[in-house]
Order: structure tokens, then sequence, then C-alpha cells
């Protein structure tokens, strides 16, 4: 199992894309800016209700794909997720996609609508159905391997997180020390704090501190834009909960691994429960420039067992 040492994890605010952090894998050969661009959904994906599918709830599907099948448990506690998952399904809308993306030790990719057929000239990773699903986010879940998680767009234009009505990456990630975890710990609470903040300002119901906080900066007030901002970060985060990985977190990202570095930031919905060493598999496949394999591995269809 890959052992990751000595990082120097840098965690930024996630900007144009879906992944908030960098600087991690030493073995995947990978700018900070090309992982950080691994997830970038759809840029105009709607914000809209997702529909309630007309069928039965899965508890666990079958993805078979032209490297094998594996099957996953979709989680109870995340329903839009499941629920949304579910119907896409029952349209057949995964068949012949690709998992058009594939990061070795960090995770694999699909569920682009694009990648249907698509030339090897053609970008893939902004295809969705036109609607974003509320994040449902459960530290009860974590970026263990074999996590299945929601992609997404970034936290500057997507400042509550939502995940792309489609796409998904499921992680194949790498072993971490307790000193890793240590430092992601912190960085992972000053990336939440920062995203509260994005928040408010991104509430229509904050409107008037926005104006008041653009006129101090067209002012060059600063005292009174200082003083604005400390209080509605006192306000804010005055009732956040740190963020704290539970013993069961440490243990699986020091022995099986995971993307420890993305919790709290993407919902997970599922997990990998037979056929591990297919995704594996997928995770190894060689890529070109861009991350999609050179060798098309397809998502053959997705089907509901229980």
């Amino acid at each position: 199992m890959l052992q990751v040492r000595n990082l120097n994890i840098i965690f930024l605010s996630i900007l144009i894309t879906s992944f908030s952090s960098c600087g991690l894998l030493k073995k995947s050969n990978k700018s900070e800016k090309e992982v950080k661009n691994t997830t970038l959904t759809n840029k105009k994906d709607e914000v809209v209700a997702v529909p309630e599918p007309v069928l039965r709830i899965p508890n666990v599907v079958e993805f078979n794909t032209t490297l094998g099948k594996f099957k996953i448990k979709l989680y109870s506690e995340t329903p839009l997720h499941q629920k949304n998952f579910a119907k896409l399904i029952d349209q057949n809308y995964y068949d012949g996609l690709l998992f058009h993306r594939v990061i070795k030790d960090f995770m694999i990719q699909g569920g682009d609508p694009k990648s249907k057929g698509a030339d090897k000239s053609v970008p893939l990773g902004n295809g969705g159905p036109g609607y974003t699903i509320p994040a449902e986010f459960n530290q009860k879940f974590y970026h263990k391997k074999g996590a299945l998680c929601a992609a997404r767009q970034g936290d500057v234009q997507n400042p509550e997180q939502r995940s792309s009505g489609s796409q998904f990456y499921i992680v194949t990630g790498a072993v971490y020390s307790l000193s890793d975890l240590n430092q992601m710990e912190v960085r992972i609470n000053q990336q939440a704090k920062a995203g509260m903040m994005r928040k408010y300002w991104a509430n229509p119901k904050n409107k008037a501190d926005a104006e008041l906080y653009a006129k101090y900066k067209k002012e060059l007030k600063r005292d009174s834009l200082n003083a604005l901002v400390a209080k509605i970060k006192q306000e804010q985060l005055n009732s956040y909960v740190p963020y704290k990985f539970t013993e069961q977190q440490i243990k699986d990202y020091t022995t099986i691994g995971g993307t420890p570095f993305l919790d709290n930031n993407y919902t997970v919905y599922g997990e990998v429960i037979e056929g591990i060493e297919v995704v594996e598999a997928i995770g190894n496949v060689k890529t070109a420039p861009g991350d999609r394999p050179f060798e098309d591995v397809k998502i053959i269809s997705i089907k509901i067992l229980d």
C-alpha cells in the first residue's frame, strides 16, 4: 500500500474546481492546478428541484464496466443523492458513459453524459442533467478507499457546495500518516470557516451587509470594513463545531487509505462493498494529459440489486 509521507499539504479555497485540496499525492505526478481541476462540473447547471423517481429506492447497485463488475451500497442517510442515482439508473442514463478522469492513488470519475462516444479530442467533465443537488454532509461517511462521492463546482460559484446532478467519483486514495491527518484537520477547519463566510455573503438575506461592505471598500474605510467583517465573523463562527477525524477515520486512513482532505467538503453517499479490485484496476490505467484513459473505460450498465 502506498504510504504518503512528509506532504506539504496546501489547502486553498475552492475556485472553479471541484476538489478543494491540493499538493496531494507525490506519485500521481500531478501539479496542484491539475489535481484541483479533477471534477469540474457543468458551469451551466441550473439549481432546480430533483424530481422524485417513481421506483424503489436502491440499497445496492452493480456497475458493469469494460474492466469488470463491482457493487456499491448506497446510504439511506443521504436520501437526495440516493433517489437521484436511482432515477438516473432507471433512465439508463449511465449506460455507455466513460470513466473520463482517472488519477492514480486518488480517484476515478464518471457520469458526464458528454462522454458517451466522445472523441479523444473532446474535453470532458462539464456535462450534467441540468440540475444540482443540495449537499448532504454526514461525518459518519467519509472519503475512505472505495467511497462513492458527488462531484461539484467550486465554492466561489457554488457556496452551498451543491452536488453535480450526475457526475460522481470513487476514491482509490493513498495511505496517510497520523502527522498528515493532523495537518489536514487544521486545514479542513480553516476551509470550513471560510466557507461559512462565503455562504453568508452569497445569501440574499444579507444584502444590506454586502452593500455596506462594498461601500466601505470603495471609500477605503479600512477600519469600518475590518470592524464589519470581524462582527460578522464572530456571529457566524460562534456556533462552529471544529471538525475532527474520528478514531475509525484515523484507522481507515492509516491502513486502507483514502482522500481525507476532501472530508466535510463533498457529499459521500455510498461505498464499494464488492469488487474493489476492479476499481483499483480502473485507477491504474494509463492516462493521457488531462487524466483521460488512453483506452476508454466504459460503464456498460448499472443495475439495482437490492
